[in-house]
Order: structure tokens, then sequence, then C-alpha cells
């Protein structure tokens, strides 16, 4: 924008000291919707269908371990599948230095409830004494 005098005389015209921010707002909302879609797809993890209840989510303090079944009966540590017959012993070195810690059983909706019972037991062999299942959240009535 360039100013000139009152009388409409443009003898001397000089260039007005303002800053457009329209792009840099543009730029940060294109940004934000970014990172709004994208962070919940970094945490997804092991895809498996949790089954809904109603309880009230626990409070996390510090890192979880998460002990997974899949539908296909694999099983997982965190995000790294175990060899058949090597949960037990990658447990017992975990819980070497993480013994107080709560692991947290994901186990898909179809899985048999007699193999989630074994992997629990297999947890608590392990020298883990506090084990719990993991849910998804009932949409609430209504909506």
């Amino acid at each position: 924008m360039i100013a000139g005098d009152r009388n409409g005389d443009h003898a001397e015209w000089r260039p007005a000291a303002e800053i457009n921010v329209t792009p840099l707002v543009d730029v940060m909302l294109v940004l934000l919707v970014i990172f709004m879609v994208t962070a919940p797809l970094l945490t997804a993890g092991v895809p498996v269908e949790l089954p809904k209840v109603t309880a009230t989510p626990l409070e996390r303090t510090r890192q979880p371990v998460i002990v997974t079944l899949d539908a296909a009966g694999r099983t997982w540590l965190g995000e790294t599948e175990l060899a058949e017959g090597t949960l037990e012993t990658e447990l017992a070195r975990l819980a070497t230095w993480r013994a107080d810690a709560t692991v947290y059983v994901r186990g898909d909706r179809t899985v048999d409830y007699g193999d989630v019972l074994e992997l629990m037991g297999t947890i608590s062999q392990a020298g883990f004494a506090r084990v719990s299942l993991l849910a998804e959240a009932r949409p609430a009535p209504g909506g």
C-alpha cells in the first residue's frame, strides 16, 4: 500500500510498513491439520479389535508394558512380534528391572477367552504381580 498526501496529490509516495500475516496463518493451519490427522496414526501399534466397555480409563505414569494377542494368535511385546515360546523369557528379563510395572494385555475380541487367561498366567509366572486387560470405551448412548 502506498501513501500520498491529503489533497490527493501524489507527489510524495512512500511504502507503508505493513506485514501481511495471512500466508503465515494459512501455513500454520495446514500444518496443524496435518499433525492432527497423523498423530493418532503414530500410536496405533498392533491392529486388534478390542471389546467395548464402560469403565473409566486408568491413569498412566510411565511407559507401560503391553502384551498383545492378535486375531491370528500371535503374541506381541510392545510392537515386537515374539516367536512362540519366547514370551515368558522376554517377560522374565523385563521383570528383573520393572517387576512393579503393570502389564496391560490387549486381546483381540475374536480370540478364545482361555487363550487370554493362559497369556495372563504366563505374565504372572514371569514375575509381574499386576496384570490388566485393555478395552475400548463404548460410545455414549445417543451419540
